[in-house]
């Protein structure tokens, strides 16, 4: 239930990235990610990104600031994607962190970036292999 004087109970429905080049981060979001491209208005893109719209616009004038929030995806098979992503030509950013341990479960986090600098991170609870 929502409450008509705040966000509470609200769903985000779209996150908004800014780029340099449209053309390098249609590639990047669609054919590198996988990103199912949903249309196109302007300058700019509107991916599906597991439900919630994912926004990428050309920055309005050349000296606007890329980057500063960080978007992430749920990857539970983080240990898989990582070495696909690689192959794909993506870099990532250090190692893959352990943030929490249970029983079954480890909490794994990895970043990266798009060719503008946005910052991506893949977080998912790996199952821990017994033994």
């Amino acid at each position: 239930m929502t409450d008509s004087a705040t966000l509470a109970g609200r769903k985000l429905v779209q996150v908004a990235l800014t780029c340099r080049d449209l053309d390098r981060a249609r590639s990047f979001y669609r054919d590198t990610l996988g990103l199912k491209l949903m249309f196109e208005a302007g300058t700019m893109l509107f991916f599906d990104a597991g439900g919630q719209r994912l926004v990428v616009g050309l920055a309005e004038k050349p000296d606007q600031p890329i980057g500063g929030t960080y978007i992430y995806f749920d990857a539970p098979d983080l240990p898989a994607l990582v070495p696909a992503l690689k192959a794909k030509g993506v870099e990532m950013a250090g190692n893959t962190e352990t943030l929490q341990r249970t029983g079954t479960h480890e909490l794994k986090l990895q970043f990266f970036k798009d060719p503008d600098g946005n910052e991506i991170g893949l977080m998912g609870m790996v199952k821990r292999s017994v033994g």
